[in-house]
């Protein structure tokens, strides 16, 4: 028995470009709905969003049944926050606001098996298939099919991106442009020259260093950021959808109520 290989991964080694639907819904359904729709991935957050651990186990459940990878946005905290979803075999996590390359390094030493790093050790759940893959294949393929991305998000970071972009066991810089222009004092001004400037140099940093990039778009924008070197990009999320086909058909809906008043 071997753990499954993850789809982003392979496709980003291939050099392909890797969509992503930001989860804030519990339900696995959503999901399900996602990857039958034929998303590479799914993020379900656990930083904003009130999920708890057994929802993003059931989500993970869920995008598997497709072929597709979930990445976990995990909390700030200890290793087991970190550890926890890859152990429920999520594909990868993404820890936010990293600020250093010294907090990068212990993000990778926690999360990586040896000879990366010393996460601990188990092997009895869903990514270990139960004590069912021989240890020295779980290790190995563990660190090989799963990812871990931190995000730059702030400016504070940016002074040492290349130590950071250099570090071993992390597989992507993804960045924020969301909380990177409250950080410079513009939010929401994605226009900004400050925050495309970062854009860029965080693609550029994680090019020289062998790793990827990823970040946040319209999908209007997706020739653009690939142009920048980005390939994983996220360009949605389930309460936009929501939210968006509600107002559309409340909207019609009454316009069809006036004409019956006319």
């Amino acid at each position: 028995m071997q753990l499954r290989p993850s789809r982003v991964l392979r496709k980003l080694r291939a050099g392909e470009v890797v969509s992503c639907l930001r989860l804030n819904l519990a339900d696995p359904r959503v999901a399900e709905i996602a990857a039958r729709c034929g998303f590479d991935c799914i993020w379900s957050d656990m930083e904003h969003a009130p999920n708890t651990l057994r929802d993003v186990e059931n989500q993970i459940r869920a995008a598997k049944a497709y072929d597709v990878d979930t990445l976990v946005r995990v909390v700030r905290g200890g290793y087991t926050d970190l550890i926890r979803p890859l152990e429920m075999d999520a594909t990868g996590i993404m820890v936010p606001h990293v600020m250093t390359a010294a907090e990068a390094s212990e993000i990778a030493r926690m999360t990586r098996f040896h000879p990366l790093g010393r996460r601990p050790l188990d092997g009895g759940n869903a990514d270990g298939g139960y004590c069912m893959v021989p240890l020295d294949t779980y290790l190995q393929q563990a660190n090989e099919q799963r990812f871990i991305i931190v995000q730059i998000e702030d400016p504070e970071p940016m002074d040492e991106l290349e130590a950071i972009a250099a570090v071993p066991g992390i597989d992507m810089l993804f960045f924020g442009p969301g909380d990177f222009s409250q950080g410079i004092g513009a939010p929401g001004r994605f226009d900004d020259p400050r925050l495309i400037e970062a854009r860029r140099l965080v693609a550029e940093a994680a090019a020289r260093h062998g790793k990827f990039a990823g970040t946040t778009t319209p999908v209007e924008a997706v020739a653009a950021c690939v142009e920048l070197g980005y390939r994983f990009l996220s360009i949605g999320a389930d309460v936009v959808a929501m939210t968006s086909y509600c107002q559309r058909i409340v909207a019609a809906f009454d316009e069809q109520v006036l004409k019956t008043r006319r």
